[in-house]
C-alpha cells in the first residue's frame, strides 16, 4: 500500500462525498439518488472542495511536500467561481492570481485577522493518507498547506486534524488494526494545542455513542463555514464510521449544514482507509461523480 494509492483513494473518498452531499442541496433529492439502481441523467459535480484537493494533489505528485508557492498558484490558476467558493476565498484567490503574494492575501482577510473558515481542513485528507504512518509530517504539512489562504489558528489547526486523522486511518488500513473510536480522536488531539477546533474535538469525544442529530446539535454542522463548527463533528462522524463509507456519508447528509464539506473532510479521511473495496466508496457513486482530471492519476515527477 504505497503513499500514492492511499492518496488517491482519500482524494476519490473526498471528491465522491463532496458530489453526493452537493445533490442534496438541490431541492426535491432524496436518499433514493444513492441506491444505484439507475445513472443520473448528468454525473454529480463536485465543488471548490474536490477542486482545491485536487490542486493540493497536483503540488504532491510535483514536489513530494506542501511546496506552499507552487500551491498557491495552482489554487489561483485553476479557481472557478462557479464551483461555490466562498466570498473569503473569492477574494483571496483572485488577489494571488492578481500578483499580490499569497501571505500578505491570506492575512488581510477578514479585515487582517485572516480566515477561519473550513476551506483548509475540506480539502487536507489525501496530504494526510499521503503521510500515513507519520503524523507528526501530516500534522505540520497540513498546517503548511492551509497557511496558503487561511492565516488564523483555528483554521490551521482544523487543516492538522483532519490530516492527522487521514493519516491515522491511513496507517490503520496498512497495519489492518482499526482503533476504537476513542483512541483514534485521542491520536489527533495529541497533534493540537488547545483552541476551539480542539476543544470540539474533546466534545466529540464525550459524545460517542449519541445519535447523528445530537452529536451535530453539540458541535455543529458547518452550518457556519467554520473550523470549530465542522471539523469535530466530521472526526466525529469519521471515528464512529471509520470501517463504513456508505454510513459515514449518510451520516453527513442527515446532520445537514454544510453536507458537501462535511461529507468531503470525512469521505476523505475515511476511503484513506476503507479504500473501494467491501465498505469502501460504492461503486456506483464513484461511477456517478463527476470526472477527476486525469493528469492526476499519473505519479510522473515524484519520487518516492
Amino acid at each position: 500500500m504505497t503513499s500514492w494509492t492511499l492518496c488517491l483513494d482519500s482524494l476519490d473518498g473526498l471528491s465522491v462525498g463532496d458530489a453526493v452531499g452537493a445533490q442534496f442541496f438541490v431541492p426535491g433529492t432524496s436518499l433514493g439518488i444513492l441506491d444505484g439502481s439507475h445513472a443520473p441523467e448528468q454525473a454529480w459535480p463536485w465543488t471548490d472542495d474536490t477542486e482545491m484537493a485536487c490542486c493540493l494533489v497536483e503540488v504532491l505528485r510535483r514536489y513530494d511536500h506542501v511546496h506552499q508557492d507552487a500551491l498557491a498558484a495552482t489554487f489561483a490558476e485553476r479557481f472557478d467561481p462557479y464551483r461555490g467558493y466562498g466570498g473569503g476565498a473569492v477574494v483571496i484567490l483572485r488577489s494571488i492570481r492578481n500578483g499580490i503574494g499569497w501571505r500578505a492575501a491570506a492575512e488581510a482577510a477578514f479585515g487582517g485577522q485572516g480566515s477561519m473558515g473550513n476551506g483548509a481542513a475540506m480539502r487536507v485528507a489525501p496530504l494526510g493518507a499521503w503521510h500515513a504512518g507519520d503524523s507528526r509530517t501530516a500534522a505540520l504539512e497540513g498546517m503548511r498547506s492551509a497557511e496558503v489562504t487561511h492565516a488564523h489558528a483555528e483554521a490551521v489547526l482544523g487543516a492538522a486534524a483532519v490530516a492527522v486523522a487521514a493519516a491515522e486511518a491511513g496507517w490503520a488500513r496498512q497495519v489492518q488494526d482499526r482503533p476504537a473510536p476513542r483512541d483514534y480522536l485521542d491520536a489527533v488531539l495529541a497533534y493540537l494545542v488547545p483552541c476551539r477546533t480542539y476543544a470540539g474535538i474533546v466534545r466529540a469525544r464525550r459524545l460517542l455513542g449519541v445519535s447523528v442529530a445530537e452529536a451535530a446539535y453539540e458541535l455543529g454542522n458547518g452550518s457556519q463555514v467554520l473550523a470549530q463548527d465542522t471539523v469535530p463533528f466530521a472526526l466525529w462522524v469519521a471515528a464512529t464510521h471509520l470501517h463504513d463509507y456508505r454510513a459515514a456519508i449518510l451520516a453527513c447528509i442527515e446532520a445537514g449544514g454544510d453536507m458537501d464539506t462535511t461529507a468531503a473532510i470525512v469521505g476523505g479521511i475515511v476511503a484513506a482507509y476503507t479504500g473501494r473495496a467491501d465498505n469502501g466508496i460504492p461503486a456506483s457513486w464513484l461511477h456517478n461523480r463527476e470526472p477527476l482530471p486525469n493528469d492526476l492519476r499519473s505519479p510522473v515527477g515524484r519520487t518516492e
